[in-house]
């Protein structure tokens, strides 16, 4: 029995494990683009808006492909699902770094988008069965992004100053290929849920509106979608802002970039199950405050210039503003049964970040428009619309 216990124990910490360098893969290769848009932008001779809008572009096809992908899993199984969507990103990278103009561009971004989105719904539903702690599993896997975002920026910052944006795009599919050959090994195949269930009902109006009209998933996709604008617009954006808003050197913004998915990624499992303990609205709202003090301290410091210390603390609490993940997503697994999660959480990812996509190019816009600390003034005020939704609902007992 013992030995059971400890066959199970290991596969489900190795799965864990594989799901998690899944997501930091399908990760890279959109984070990698972040670094060199001051590049891309001087290639094609566009602005930062027309990028920010590729940019959505792919954030929104991440975001469409979620439900799809849990209905997907429900059919054929998590794994498949899982390898198709790391084989699509290695495809997708090469395609982006192969563009010919800004057009190709933002289609190849968008075919990134929906390659990588397939992946997250499908291992987060396919984690929650194994583990009971919901919100630490939760927390490590979202982790994977942040992981990402440490080493790819640097490195696509590395790589593009000295052999241009293209090969700094294609270290997506560098990191891709090991990682779909290393999932293929060691995790095993999943039988699906409902293979026999017509794809045309899992996709019928009337349930699908039901489950997002209740009122704790309209309330838990509202503060979702605040976090994930914010998160887009900073993983979009942050290095360049740092660069250009408050005139640090290309080397120590993207160094900067690190620091915060650093801080990012390792504060997620710690609010994940913080928030397994304490609750998930106490949680998230910490995170929230994190936020508002985060990004009004860059803002601060870019238009009065505050120095680095201040930057620096600035970057540090914004990655943990950004670990908001851990308990909202939790949250809406505790409203989801079993049956549900699947699709049901598919479908909630796609409604909060089809939303959420737009932070690319209305902060690449406003930046434009009225400069870079008007444009991250505004994340801090999504921020705490976020901290006083949740902060009525605690003191006024809405029940959401």
């Amino acid at each position: 029995m013992s030995g059971t216990a400890t066959v199970n124990w290991r596969y489900e910490h190795t799965a864990l494990a594989l799901c998690t360098l899944a997501f930091t893969g399908t990760m890279v290769a959109r984070l990698v683009v972040s670094p060199l848009v001051p590049q891309i932008t001087t290639q094609f001779d566009v602005t930062n808006g027309v990028v920010g809008l590729a940019l959505s572009g792919m954030w929104l096809t991440y975001a469409l492909a979620q439900f799809p992908s849990g209905v997907l899993g429900d059919r054929f199984g998590e794994r498949r699902v899982i390898l198709a969507a790391v084989g699509a990103t290695a495809v997708a990278s090469v395609l982006l770094a192969a563009s010919p103009s800004m057009l190709a561009f933002g289609v190849f971004a968008a075919a990134l988008g929906v390659g990588a989105g397939l992946h997250y719904s499908v291992a987060t539903t396919f984690l929650t069965r194994q583990f009971d702690d919901t919100g630490r599993a939760i927390g490590v896997h979202v982790a994977g992004g942040p992981l990402a975002g440490l080493a790819a920026p640097p490195a696509a910052a590395l790589v593009g100053s000295r052999y241009g944006w293209r090969a700094g795009v294609l270290l997506g599919a560098a990191v891709a290929v090991p990682v779909f050959a290393l999932f293929a090994w060691r995790v095993r195949p999943t039988e699906p849920l409902r293979p026999d269930q017509p794809m045309g009902e899992r996709f019928a109006v009337g349930p699908l509106a039901e489950l997002l009209s209740r009122p704790q998933i309209l309330y838990t996709t509202a503060l979702a979608t605040m976090g994930a604008f914010t998160w887009q617009a900073t993983a979009s954006f942050l290095p360049t802002f740092l660069e250009v808003g408050t005139g640090l050197s290309s080397a120590l913004s993207a160094l900067l970039f690190s620091a915060y998915f650093l801080v990012h990624g390792g504060t997620q499992p710690v609010t994940g199950s913080i928030s397994d303990r304490i609750g998930r609205d106490a949680t998230a709202m910490v995170t929230m405050a994190a936020g508002v003090v985060g990004y009004g301290g860059l803002v601060a410091a870019a238009a009065l210039d505050l120095g680095l210390p201040v930057i620096v603390g600035a970057v540090g609490l914004v990655g943990l503003a950004m670990s908001w993940g851990a308990p909202i997503q939790s949250r809406f697994m505790d409203l989801l049964s079993g049956a549900e999660r699947g699709a049901g959480f598919g479908l909630v990812r796609t409604a909060y970040m089809v939303t959420g996509a737009s932070g690319s190019v209305v902060v690449g816009s406003v930046s434009d428009a009225a400069g870079w600390p008007v444009a991250f003034g505004l994340l801090a005020c999504v921020m705490a619309l976020g901290l006083a939704t949740l902060t009525a609902n605690r003191l006024l007992g809405l029940g959401y």
